[in-house]
Parts: structure tokens; sequence; C-alpha cells
């Protein structure tokens, strides 16, 4: 390991001199990836299975499930070859098993946070099922690393679930729920669960900033964001039509105040990029507006958004009080910011997560995703949801 950890400070150093020659451009992030990384294995075997906690009081809800990106994975992606994996560590390292799971965090993901509160266990990985109806009866993660909106987000990193490829896995297993429980219970057990998305963080990481296909050439981001809200809005109404009626959508998060763009644009003192950030905002404006069009529109439904740019954003400026006290350095990384090359083994990470905002180039840590749960929750910390929190929710529809 002390052998693979010298080679990737030396190709650190290597690629930092190349790079830092006059109007150099910067050195391709998923090539960096796929020099320092082993080739990946679609076999999981390895990996613990979600464990799954005391749960303190009746469940408000018969079932969570979850689409999204590697913001809300906790697993999938172990089941495919992809170079978007957290399944060695240091991830997983402050998790409950102390193992890694395949969540992009030291420690718990947001939605294990909400789980608890709805008093069901941790939601399970989709591809980590062996089909039998009583291990996603209680919910379905369905989340996969490096997905995006667009089909094409991610792709570049090897294998993923698209978002429309998720939701018709979602489908699946509502017509399985009919075949096993009949008809009006798997109707119920739908329209009565919450159906958490978080996704979108890669079409801008992975293809818009990255300008794919010269998309920067055909919209500009209002008109990006546009696009991406609408398809967003047609796979909501898909899932309206079997009965979906509790939605949290969750907002993106300011990712120009990421490790690995901070590294990347070479900022000073930790400062955000703001033109990035100035897209993200745009895109949670549009979101929000567009879940405020679909709750009219859907008549019954109960949409909520959760703007994380928002809830993130207030951590950073208030880090102290939450005993945060590295707000630009990621925890597990190498380079400026720790942000050049992502975290890869147990010597690259800091001691002690709990004192970051990051965790590594581009995901929180656990204590951040803590907070921005309880926000999701009941807004504990700052006003994060509209028109309601997820607390309200529940109690508004029982």
């Amino acid at each position: 390991m002390a052998i693979n950890l010298l080679l990737v400070t030396l190709l650190c150093i290597l690629i930092s001199t190349v790079v830092s020659q006059p109007g150099s451009p910067p050195f391709p992030q998923e090539l960096i990836n796929a020099i320092i990384s082993p080739t990946p294995s679609p076999s999981s075997s390895s990996i613990p299975s979600t464990p799954t906690p005391s749960i303190p009081q009746t469940p408000l809800v018969p079932a969570l499930f979850v689409i999204g990106d590697s913001s809300v994975d906790c697993g999938n992606n172990n089941f495919l070859g992809t170079f978007a994996r957290a399944d060695h560590l240091p991830y997983g390292r402050d998790f409950d098993t102390h193992q890694p799971t395949g969540r992009f965090c030291n420690g718990r993901i947001p939605v294990d946070y909400l789980a608890l509160r709805l008093g069901l266990p941790f939601v399970p990985s989709y591809l980590g099922q062996n089909g039998r109806v009583e291990g996603m009866i209680q919910g379905l993660n369905y989340a996969s690393a490096g997905a995006g909106i667009i089909f094409t987000s991610g792709s570049e990193l090897g294998q993923h679930v698209s978002f429309t490829q998720q939701v018709q896995q979602f489908t699946d297993t509502y017509q399985q729920f009919i075949l096993s429980l009949g008809e009006q219970a798997a109707i119920d057990l739908i329209s009565n669960s919450v159906l958490y998305i978080s996704i979108g963080i890669n079409d801008y990481i992975h293809y818009y900033l990255r300008n794919v296909s010269n998309v920067q050439n055909l919209y500009l981001p209002w008109s990006f964001n546009q696009f991406l809200a609408s398809t967003l809005r047609q796979e909501i109404k898909n899932l309206y039509s079997i009965n979906v009626m509790k939605v949290v959508v969750m907002g993106l998060a300011p990712i120009g105040c990421a490790p690995h763009y901070l590294s990347q644009y070479r900022m000073k003192d930790g400062q955000c990029v703001e033109e990035i950030n100035d897209t993200v905002m745009e895109f949670n404006f549009v979101m929000r507006y567009m879940i405020e069009e679909l709750r009219e529109e859907l008549p019954d439904s109960n949409i909520i958004f959760c703007d994380v740019f928002e809830g993130s954003m207030d951590i950073i400026k208030n880090s102290e009080h939450h005993g945060l006290n590295a707000t630009a350095d990621a925890c597990c990384g190498l380079g400026e910011y720790k942000g050049f090359v992502m975290c890869l083994s147990p010597e690259m990470a800091c001691s002690n997560a709990s004192h970051h905002i990051w965790w590594d180039q581009f995901h929180p840590t656990d204590a951040v995703n803590a907070i921005l749960a309880d926000n999701v929750w009941n807004g504990l910390h700052t006003k994060m949801c509209y028109p309601m929190n997820l607390e309200e929710m529940v109690a508004f529809d029982s």
C-alpha cells in the first residue's frame, strides 16, 4: 500500500508539473483515475451487506424508495463495471459497520438518517436483492454513482444505471408488488410511501462543464437547466401514473465549492468558483418553480423541493458553529485542497473527518449529511424544503 501511495504521489508531482505550464489545459480527471485505479470488477462478494439498525418507532410510512446518483448510492455500483465505486476503505470507515458498503462517504448518507426518522431500516440497494418481496417491502435504493438526468452523463466512468433506467427499475418493483401482494395492496404501499430523488449533478460535472458534444454551444446555462428540469418533470409524471404520490426532490449542491474545482481552477483561500455555483443556483430556481407547477397539475400528489445549495452554503457560512473547521480541503485525496486525485487508500485520508465539510473531491462528510438530513426532516438548522419539510409532509398525509 505504501508503494502504491508513493506511485500516486509521484504521479501527482509529474502531472502538476505538466499543468503548471502556461496555457496548459487541466489534465483530464478520468484519465488520472484510470491510470491509478485498478480495473474494476463487477463482483461484489467481498462487500458486506447493508446493516439494519434498531428501529425506534412504528414506521411513519410503509417504505422509502431512493432514485439518484452518488449522493445517495448505497452500493448498487458495487455490482457494475465502473471506476465510480466506493467499495474500498477509507470509504465507510465511520459507518455503523466500519466497512465500505458502496456509500461515497466516510459514514452515513442523508437517506440513512431520513430512514431512521421515518422509523424504517436503512434502505437496501436494488442490485443487492435476491428478488424476494420481503427484502423490498420497506423500500429500495436504485441510485447509481455517475448517473445523471441525461442518459449519457458519466458514461466515461463505466457502467451506471441511468435516471430513466432507475425509474424503470422502480416500475418493475411496483409490478412485482402487484403480483405478490395484489393490486390494491401494491397501490396502497406505493401511494403512501416516500420517493426521494437526488440527481442532476453529473449532468454538470461529466457533461456540461466538460462541454461534451459541444453542449455549451447548443445550450446557454439557462436553456440547459430548462432542458434538465423538463426531463425530470416528465419522469415524475411517469411515476405519478403508477401511484407515486409523495416525492422529495433534492436540488443540487454548491459544487463550485467542491475541492475538485477549487484545485482545477486554482482558487485562492478556498474561495468557491462562482460561475459554477451561479449555474447550480439557476437550476435549483428552475426546479423549485417546476415543482410548484407539478403540485397544482397532479391531484393528490405531495411533492416537495429541498434546496441543497441553500443548506450547504448555510453550513459553510456557519462552519464553526457545527464544529467544521476545514471548509475547503477534502478529508481524503491528494493535491491542492486534496481535490486533484480521488480518494484511493486509507493513507490519503485525514484522521478526523467530522471536522471537514468535504470527504473527497465531490462528496460531503457524514457530519454534513446529518445536518442536511435534519434540514430535510424539519428545517432544524435552516429552511431548505418548500413548501413544507418531510416531517410536515408525512403529518399532512397521515
